[in-house]
């Protein structure tokens, strides 16, 4: 079992940052792929950023390359947000694939205002 708990939403003016955090605890052996994902009101959840453990090989969403920088610490996720903008606005949620099976967490609310 893994467990993720996110945190570091919040409201921002567009052209602000946040940091977005994302701790993982439990089984964390046979973790492959850690990620940010954000699903906006009436909108399908979609990949921010991913990176894989250990490799840190990273892969992010056209909409935030050159702003958005995902990285991880031990066992802390991070996903920087420079230069927002309202469209980004959305519930961002911590992901992670183990052995096959995805994890989330409980999903953090970023709101950025114009």
């Amino acid at each position: 079992q893994v467990r993720l708990v996110e945190s570091g939403g919040g409201l921002v003016q567009a052209g602000g940052s946040l940091r977005l955090s994302c701790d993982v605890a439990g089984s964390i052996v046979g973790i492959n792929v850690m990620g940010w994902y954000r699903q906006s009101t009436g909108d399908q959840r979609e990949l921010v950023a991913s990176i894989t453990r250990g490799g840190g090989s990273t892969n992010y969403a056209d909409s935030v390359k050159g702003r958005f920088t995902i990285s991880t610490v031990v066992n802390t996720i991070y996903l920087q947000m420079n230069s927002l903008k309202p469209e980004d606005t959305a519930v961002y949620y911590c992901n992670v694939e183990r052995r096959g099976s995805d994890y989330w967490g409980q999903g953090t609310q970023v709101t950025v205002s114009s």
